[in-house]
């Protein structure tokens, strides 16, 4: 399509002829339970979760005590709120939006009050479900059936587990409303000016969308970028005229809201500003530092907007731009961080496995706090104050997304699968989809969902006993006696007898407390580790019947709260690794606060280290290998008894978690691979491997592109 003007490629004509489905993509009639049928209940599926997270979110925010939500909010339209005050809007060191939004929310103050929490709340989700659906048809076409009918609920779900999202309607904040409208100007209205003149108010509620203005100039569309600068600057001079003072402290003393609100080195800021004033940088060499290299992430993410946007990936340009937005900002708080999310939608890497990785990571950036990202450390700590600044970083200036003309776009390497091998328990049926992949999986997703798989590992087992360590003690301790008895019924009670032992044997007391606390986290992760170099199909295998074990004992550790013997009074044990205890506040070290140590059954301490003796025995090629694989869980359990960590029955319960989940993994993928496989390479799959399908065959090729868009 040509540029009426000036014959010029129109960025915005093309995408809003592309986001129509072509012809023959809606739901329509077929045979009942066929593709379209699945299709539609997937569809309805989706959509009910959409509801049920909107729902969970209104539920959440009404329910939290009113002085406790809608905090900024409270700011701008409460009895004492800024939209209040005769002077200005800054006095209060409050309000830190631009005097037009204070302007243009001012006369809503007395409604606001009226109805504070259903109005806000409502309102916001439905600026999140316009948001979802404007975002759903700016995908790139052409889109598969599933794609245009599933994008929709998957867009708002995200967006509603969005962090940025959540804290708006926590906080009561306006930050959607400038995103939706730079969404609707490029994607919803006909007509350069138009388009330009809602972003310009945008940009007059959040300044760093006058972005979109260098990338309408920069991609053709002159009067685009006219016509934002036009409303901008109509919006801010009216602001003036209004609130000359504020205008001027905004602008001028505090360098477009630069200062304003909270402290500008708090981890909320994920700015370049922010991330250098962490860093410890001061004065002007800090500002000196801010401005280079904001410069160089706007000349470099442009250009890149530029590309994809002349690719006919507009909503990636877009995402780029809201990116390069958020990383220059003097201040940019977590609710405004939501153009980091759409990014989602570029396309990275070339073989299918790849593809999930750049998703993945966003999302979980997006959706889940940085602690669960990367362990609370100090050494981690400035990625982890920095990773959704990083993330934006990354998707504005060093993320190689695919070209739509690129040959993998839309077909990417399949993925190798090994050749199916029936079960051996013939009324248990392989789940189809759980095939034996044969290719290494990626380092980036496998470190990314370890680590948050982990995360979950430690909330709940905090969860267990109602969020604090001495929480569920009387029915631990209730149970520990339960478990105690039993053992001295079956004659195995061993745990008083040896913990007195090592207690009293100095050799035996250091090294069984040295084992104890530090073999249970090195040796899986090395034997993860070699198997990931060396046997990829192996590694998939034992991952996932690690993963299986621990949410078993999950399961175990919520159901079951139970003490062990250094926590049970009356016994007489020793706790030879932390020294006695006061059994109301225990103290086991650094621990002692992230750590619900009434979780002791089933024993993942020597659940992890019997799965680690029962790989290295199947995959190891040497006898002595083996056998020093399986002398790891038996040191282990000599351990977590001459410790008092665990009572023997704990050992027992480690024991059936781990061989249940060998089991599951068994039941789902079929036996393991027997001998070690060469992996190929490119698209070629190995000998005896089963053909792999093309994730893409069937799909539309209607539309005015010839790329497709992510299913």
């Amino acid at each position: 399509m040509t540029d009426r003007a000036g014959g010029r490629r129109g960025v915005v004509d093309v995408e809003q002829s592309g986001t129509h489905t072509a012809p023959g993509t809606t739901l329509g009639a077929g045979q009942a339970g066929g593709p379209e049928a699945r299709v539609g209940a997937a569809r309805v599926a989706l959509w009910l979760i959409a509801a049920f997270l909107a729902v969970r979110q209104v539920i959440d925010v009404l329910r939290t005590p009113a002085g406790e939500r809608f905090t900024d909010l409270e700011r701008w339209i409460g009895p004492d709120g800024v939209l209040h005050v005769n002077g200005s809007f800054y006095d209060a060191d409050k309000f830190t939006g631009p005097p037009f939004a204070g302007l243009v929310l001012k006369p809503l103050a007395r409604t606001g009050e009226q109805a504070l929490g259903w109005v806000w709340t409502f309102g916001t989700l439905g600026l999140v479900v316009v948001l979802g659906l404007v975002a759903a048809r700016a995908l790139p076409q052409p889109v598969t059936r599933r794609t245009s009918l599933l994008a929709a609920p998957v867009a708002i779900s995200l967006l509603i587990l969005s962090l940025p999202v959540r804290n708006t309607l926590h906080l009561g904040q306006t930050s959607i409303l400038p995103v939706l409208l730079v969404l609707l100007g490029l994607f919803a209205v006909r007509g350069e000016r138009s388009c330009g003149a809602l972003i310009g108010v945008g940009a007059a509620l959040q300044p760093t969308a006058l972005l979109f203005a260098a990338l309408f100039w920069c991609t053709g569309r002159k009067k685009a970028a006219a016509s934002t600068g036009a409303a901008f600057a109509a919006c801010t001079v009216l602001a003036w005229a209004a609130t000359p003072g504020d205008s001027s402290t905004y602008w001028f003393h505090h360098l477009a809201g630069a200062g304003l609100g909270g402290r500008a080195d708090a981890t909320a800021n994920q700015s370049l500003h922010g991330m250098l004033l962490r860093l410890g940088l001061q004065g002007p060499l800090e500002t000196g530092l801010f401005l280079a290299l904001s410069a160089a992430v706007i000349s470099v993410g442009l250009r890149r907007a530029v590309r994809y946007a002349r690719d006919g990936q507009l909503l990636l340009a877009v995402a780029i731009t809201g990116c390069v937005a958020v990383a220059v900002s003097p201040t940019t708080w977590q609710h405004q961080l939501l153009w980091v999310l759409f990014a989602v939608v570029g396309r990275v890497g070339t073989r299918s496995s790849d593809r999930y990785v750049w998703p993945v990571a966003v999302v979980l950036v997006s959706t889940l706090p940085a602690t669960m990202m990367l362990p609370n450390m100090p050494v981690t700590e400035p990625v982890r104050d920095d990773v959704v600044l990083i993330a934006a970083l990354a998707a504005a200036a060093v993320v190689p997304f695919l070209s739509r003309a690129h040959p993998r776009y839309r077909r990417p390497v399949p993925t190798e699968y090994a050749a199916p091998v029936p079960a051996r328990w013939s009324r248990v049926p392989l789940v189809p989809f759980w095939r034996r992949v044969l290719t290494r999986p990626n380092l980036l997703l496998e470190l990314l969902l370890i680590r948050v798989g982990y995360s979950a590992y430690q909330q709940v087992r905090l969860a267990a006993t109602g969020g604090t360590i001495s929480g569920g003690r009387d029915a631990a301790e209730r149970h520990g006696a339960q478990v105690h008895a039993v053992e001295r019924f079956l004659h195995i009670d061993v745990e008083h007898w040896f913990n007195h032992l090592t207690a009293r044997t100095g050799w035996m007391e250091e090294f069984f407390d040295f084992y104890y606390t530090s073999f249970h986290f090195v040796v899986p992760l090395t034997v993860l580790g070699v198997l990931y170099v060396r046997r990829p199909a192996d590694y998939r295998w034992a991952r996932s019947a690690l993963g299986f074990a621990t949410v078993l004992a999950l399961i175990g550790f919520w159901a079951y709260p139970l003490a062990p013997p250094r926590l049970m009074p009356g016994l007489g044990f020793i706790d030879t690794v932390h020294g006695v205890q006061d059994f109301t506040r225990p103290d086991y070290g650094t621990l002692t606060e992230l750590t619900n140590q009434y979780a002791a059954m089933p024993s993942l301490h020597f659940g992890w280290s019997l799965w680690c003796g029962l790989v290295i025995a199947v995959v190891a090629p040497r006898w002595w290998m083996k056998a020093l694989g399986l002398l790891h869980p038996f040191f282990t359990v000599c351990a977590i008894v001459g410790t008092g960590n665990h009572w023997v029955l704990d050992a027992v319960g480690g024991a059936a978690v781990v061989g249940a989940g060998f089991g599951l993994t068994y039941a789902l993928s079929g036996p393991r691979v027997r001998q070690p496989l060469k992996v190929a390479t490119g698209g070629e799959a190995p000998a005896g491997a089963a053909p792999a399908r093309d994730p893409l065959k069937g799909t539309s090729s209607g539309g005015p592109w010839s790329g497709g868009s992510p299913s």
